[in-house]
């Protein structure tokens, strides 16, 4: 009964959830922004490849 208590009154495990889920967080935010920039990029290198197909004799 006494180990129970204990362990109920113990913070650490509670913090190392609290890390993990700003670690996930953080890693779902870097996710979408790669996603986002990544299909911009696709589009800004697609209109470059165009216009110098156009300009090639």
């Amino acid at each position: 009964m006494k180990f129970i208590k204990s362990f109920m009154q113990e913070e650490d495990g509670v913090t190392a959830i609290e890390y993990g889920l700003i670690a996930a967080l953080i890693a779902v935010v870097i996710i979408a922004s790669v996603d986002i920039v990544g299909d911009e990029l696709v589009k800004v290198f697609t209109a470059i490849g165009t216009e110098l197909g156009k300009a090639t004799p």
